[in-house]
């Protein structure tokens, strides 16, 4: 179970994430909505400890995350695979070294330097290729991949880590509606024949109700609801989005100086 109590990280007079306590049993497939700026960005950093919070604590099954450092840090990091909106690939490289570098955790400093992967770790990546239907693509500049073959890529990449925990952070945000679709739908394959808890944050109410067990929404760093999709009523998302976000259809995918933003500049690390 992933725990997070009282957690909260501020840059300066602005509380990006404000006193959240959580409890995640294993498993779920959970979804995490608000507007922009609400905290939801900050939050699944300060789970994978790309950001480190102000006060409070994250537990992952007996485990306290926030004390972590080093080698079980890069390996919380791994376990805890972080899946972006920008698809972190290097597009130089072929698709099977992008997913490759997912296993750099479990690696020494040398031998992920020169890329020297097992061939079982060269079958883990074809697998997780296979998975998302990307193998055809194996040996294909990622920079050549249209936007949704690139997030299925960077899934792969999140699979081979050996993953408990997937954060995806708005990952179908500059998708079309048919990538966006994929990409879900392999997202909550995994989450189901695997048993990987996922936490997606999603910019959309209606997508979050589709696909998710749970729902988490934030405003201005705090949770205002918490539990199945179909008790999230127009009530409570006046409250969470105000009356506009029941005119729009709830999109929030423009996203100027947001709070994620500030989180993004003030912490910007790099899984191990």
């Amino acid at each position: 179970m992933l725990q997070i109590s009282k957690i909260r990280k501020t840059f300066g007079e602005l509380h990006a994430v404000n006193n959240v306590t959580l409890n995640i049993p294993s498993g779920q497939m959970v979804g995490v909505i608000g507007r922009s700026g609400a905290g939801k960005s900050t939050l699944l950093r300060l789970i994978n400890r790309l950001a480190d919070p102000t006060s409070g604590t994250i537990s992952f099954d007996g485990t306290n995350v926030t004390e972590l450092k080093g080698r079980d840090l890069r390996l919380w990091r791994a376990s805890c695979a972080m899946i972006f909106q920008q698809f972190n690939l290097i597009e130089r490289m072929d698709v099977l070294s992008n997913v490759l570098v997912g296993r750099i955790a479990h690696h020494d400093f040398v031998s992920s330097m020169l890329r020297q992967y097992t061939d079982e770790e060269r079958a883990l990546a074809i697998r997780a290729l296979d998975r998302v239907g990307m193998v055809q693509q194996a040996l294909q500049r990622a920079g050549t991949l249209s936007g949704g073959q690139q997030q299925r890529v960077a899934i792969a990449k999140a699979l081979v880590q050996n993953p408990k925990i997937l954060l995806a952070d708005e990952p179908i945000a500059s998708l079309d509606p048919a990538n966006a679709t994929r990409v879900m739908d392999s997202l909550r394959t995994i989450n189901q024949n695997d048993g990987i808890t996922v936490l997606v944050n999603l910019h959309t109410l209606d997508t979050a109700r589709k696909y998710c067990d749970r729902i988490i929404a934030m405003r201005a760093g705090e949770v205002r609801f918490n539990g199945a999709a179909h008790e999230l009523s127009n009530d409570l998302v006046r409250d969470i989005y105000g009356e506009a976000g029941l005119e729009t259809g709830i999109d929030e995918s423009v996203t100027s100086t947001s709070i994620e933003e500030a989180s993004s500049s003030n912490d910007n690390q790099q899984i191990a």
